[in-house]
């Protein structure tokens, strides 16, 4: 019997040793699986308390949904235009104009001249003896002057002038009197009367009147 005890020693404390790994083993199993069941726990705790405080939250007033969109297209309004007839009257162009010679117009006539106008008529004549100043007589004084008079329509002497003198003031003086004295029938031109300005002689002599 005695021979056996050192064999029961070693088997026991093999025994003991894997007694005491599958413990260790148990151990860690058991602290892997509670330490997981604990987060398990701490998460489901975090979800129902976010739910309870999303629940407890008041929802806000959402402003209204936007109107809906018709997506389809709609189809164009086609109008149908009317039929309009426009007639047109077409003139019949005139045929063509053919053999036609052409001739210069004949150059105008010229003016006519103008009627040459009547001679001029003396109605009234003065007596130059009249109009002979009395100091050129006592000096025996004479002379010849040229005196341009202007008539108007009406036959009247409306002005005098001596253009070619006598020689003698006194005498000049005289002759512009003398013409001033004279009355004529005033010439015509195609029937009407015309003024005009003649010139005149006048010539002072002691022993004869002009």
């Amino acid at each position: 019997m005695s021979a056996y005890y050192p064999q029961d020693a070693s088997f026991l404390s093999k025994r003991a040793i894997v007694f005491v790994a599958i413990v260790v083993l148990h151990v860690l199993i058991i602290y892997a699986f509670a330490s997981g069941l604990a987060k398990s726990g701490q998460r489901y705790l975090q979800t129902i308390l976010q739910t309870n405080i999303i629940q407890t939250e008041k929802p806000k007033d959402l402003p209204p949904p936007p109107p809906p969109v018709d997506l389809k297209e709609r189809p164009p309004v086609q109008v149908i235009a009317p039929d309009i007839n426009i007639t047109i009257p077409v003139d019949t162009p005139p045929p063509p104009i053919t053999n036609v010679t052409t001739h210069a117009a004949p150059p105008p006539p010229p003016p006519r001249p103008p009627a040459a106008p009547t001679k001029l008529e003396v109605i009234s004549k003065p007596d130059i003896s009249n109009y002979y100043p009395e100091q050129a007589r006592r000096e025996g004084t004479e002379g010849r002057a040229q005196v341009k008079i202007c008539i108007n329509v009406k036959g009247q002497v409306e002005s005098a002038e001596v253009v070619t003198s006598s020689g003698s003031p006194l005498l000049d003086e005289a002759a512009i009197k003398v013409g001033k004295a004279f009355r004529f029938k005033p010439p015509t031109q195609e029937g009407k009367p015309i003024a005009t300005c003649p010139t005149l002689p006048v010539k002072f002599e002691l022993h004869g009147a002009s």
